[in-house]
C-alpha cells in the first residue's frame, strides 16, 4: 500500500468528514499529511493521532481558507516543516444558507463564495507559487459537489460557489496540462458528514432523503478515500480537467417520476 509513499499532501478541512477520510486513505498509502482545521482543534488532534498510527509524518495548522494571508502563512510553515507539498486537496467549505435570494444578506453570500471559491483559488495559487515551477508529481484535487451542476432553490450562494469551482478547475487544468499537472474535481452527493448533520442524527430524515437516491442510501466519507487516492497517484496521470461524481446516481435522477 505505497501508492503515495513519501508524498506530502495538504488537505484543507481535514479535521472531520470527507477531508478526514481522504487524509486517512492517503496516510494508509504512505503519504505524509498536513491537516488543517478552521476551529475544531480537538477533532484535528484526534485525526493527527490516527494518522500517526500509519507511521507517516503529520503536521497540523489552523487555517481560514478565505483569508489569503492565513493561506500564505500556513503553506509556508507547512512546507518548511514537512518539505515541498506534492498534493493539494481543497476540501474545506461551508454549506448553503437555505435563504432565498430576495432575503439573503450580502455577508451570507460573501461567506459562502469566499470560503468555497476564493478559498480554493487562494490555496491553489499559493501551492503553485511555492512549487516555483517544479511541478513533477504535482496533483490538485478539488472537492466540489453535484451542485456544481444540480441546483436547488434557496441555496444560490452554495450553487454559485460550486458551479464556479467547476469552471475554475477546468481553467486551471488547461493552464497546467502542458506542465504535466493534473487538476480534477470530486463531486459528492449526499454524504453523511456535518453538512448533513440532521440526516446523520435523525433516521427518519435520512430515510426520507435517501428515497430520492437511486441506490437508496447516503454515501459514507470513507467511500471517497479510494477515489482521492487514485486521483493523487500516478495511476491518474492522464486524467485532468474532469469531475468524478460519487452520489449513488442522485444527480442523474432529476425528472424521474414527473
Amino acid at each position: 500500500m505505497d501508492k503515495l509513499k513519501n508524498k506530502v499532501a495538504l488537505i484543507t478541512g481535514s479535521d472531520s468528514g470527507i477531508g478526514k477520510a481522504i487524509a486517512e486513505a492517503f496516510a494508509a498509502e504512505g503519504a505524509h499529511i498536513i491537516v488543517t482545521y478552521h476551529s475544531d482543534e480537538e477533532s484535528a488532534k484526534k485525526v493527527v493521532a490516527k494518522l500517526k498510527s500509519f507511521g507517516v509524518k503529520v503536521a497540523v495548522y489552523a487555517l481560514d481558507v478565505g483569508d489569503e494571508e492565513s493561506v500564505q502563512e500556513v503553506f509556508e510553515k507547512a512546507s518548511k516543516q514537512l518539505g515541498k507539498i506534492d498534493i493539494l486537496v481543497s476540501n474545506a467549505g461551508v454549506n448553503g444558507s437555505n435563504v432565498p435570494v430576495i432575503d439573503m444578506d450580502t455577508k451570507v453570500f460573501d461567506r459562502c463564495l469566499k470560503t468555497n471559491l476564493y478559498g480554493t483559488f487562494f490555496c491553489c495559487r499559493e501551492f503553485l507559487r511555492l512549487r516555483a515551477g517544479n511541478y513533477s508529481g504535482v496533483k490538485i484535487i478539488i472537492v466540489s459537489s453535484i451542485h456544481e451542476e444540480v441546483c436547488t432553490a434557496g441555496n444560490a450562494d452554495y450553487n454559485a460557489s460550486k458551479g464556479a469551482l467547476k469552471n475554475f478547475s477546468k481553467s486551471l487544468a488547461l493552464e497546467l496540462a502542458p506542465k504535466g499537472v493534473c487538476v480534477n474535481n470530486i463531486a459528492p452527493g449526499m454524504i453523511l458528514t456535518r453538512m448533513n448533520q440532521e440526516a446523520v442524527e435523525n433516521k427518519e430524515v435520512r430515510q426520507e432523503k435517501e428515497e430520492h437516491i437511486p441506490m437508496k442510501r447516503a454515501g459514507k466519507p470513507e467511500e471517497l478515500g479510494p477515489l482521492a487516492v487514485y486521483l493523487a497517484s500516478s495511476e491518474s496521470d492522464y486524467v485532468t480537467g474532469s469531475t468524478l461524481t460519487i452520489d449513488g446516481a442522485l444527480s442523474i435522477n432529476l425528472g424521474q417520476g414527473a
